[in-house]
């Protein structure tokens, strides 16, 4: 394994800790944007409530005013009867009819009215409560709009770094790839380290054996840290010093 395709895929593994700290920043937006627009929420829940409630007493008034509409007209009718009566039984019995029913078409009255202002006195809390949800909705947008263009931008960046990250394993060899891949996929956060000029592990810094220093300073194969399995490099720290030097020089 050449120094360039160790370089390649520690380059490959700094793209993977972007990348994996991109995607829980991701996964935060959807809580994030939560909390922004819950004042809003709880305002327009409250809102629709009262609405609700409205609905239902003005179905209860109309109940009401129908129930006093039949009354009325049974009224009439009892009182029709009344006049053609034949004895004093009879009359007692219509006119006892008729105050039931009075008193009855009264209490419908008495509540549809009591209703009717509890109507009013909540068509004016719904109304603050929409000027406030209004409020709160129109406080809440710019915020939601600059977090949706973070995410758009970290999506783009998201993308990027993807691309990035498959154009330099596409350069390496299969097998390079199979065992990084192998070494990511289980979840290590470090793959590639450099064996340091003393001989030790440029992850864990354990000393590592004088001859596996020789077969990862002469050797094309696969080697890893005895002590914590990383992949070791020689001369990949100093190979990264001067990739960054040559990339400083150009933006230079």
């Amino acid at each position: 394994m050449t120094n360039t395709t160790m370089g390649s895929l520690q380059q490959v593994q700094k793209l993977d800790e972007r990348i994996a700290e991109l995607e829980e920043a991701m996964r935060d937006f959807e809580s994030r944007l939560a909390e922004i627009e819950e004042p809003a929420l709880a305002l327009e829940s409250e809102l629709g409530s009262l609405e609700k409630r409205l609905e239902e007493m003005r179905a209860d008034t109309r109940r009401l005013d129908r129930n006093a509409d039949d009354k009325r007209a049974r009224i009439e009718k009892l009182e029709e009867r009344l006049n053609k009566v034949q004895n004093l039984r009879e009359e007692a019995a219509v006119r006892t009819e008729l105050d039931l029913v009075r008193k009855a078409v009264d209490a419908d009255e008495q509540e549809a009215l009591q209703l009717m202002g509890e109507t009013q006195r909540a068509e004016m809390e719904a109304e603050e409560l929409r000027e406030k949800a209004e409020a709160a909705r129109a406080e809440v947008e710019p915020a939601q709009e600059a977090l949706l263009a973070e995410r758009r931008e970290l999506e783009e960046e998201l993308e990027a770094l993807e691309a990035r990250r498959q154009k330099l394993l596409d350069e390496v060899g299969d097998q390079e790839r199979r065992v990084y891949d192998s070494f990511h996929n289980s979840g290590r956060s470090v793959v590639v380290a450099p064996l340091l000029d003393d001989g030790a592990c440029g992850h864990c810094f354990g000393v590592v054996p004088l001859q596996v220093q020789n077969e990862i300073r002469h050797s094309s194969t696969v080697i890893r840290c005895e002590a914590c399995g990383v992949i070791l490099s020689a001369d990949l720290a100093a190979e990264n010093e001067e990739e960054e030097a040559e990339d400083e020089s150009g933006e230079e």
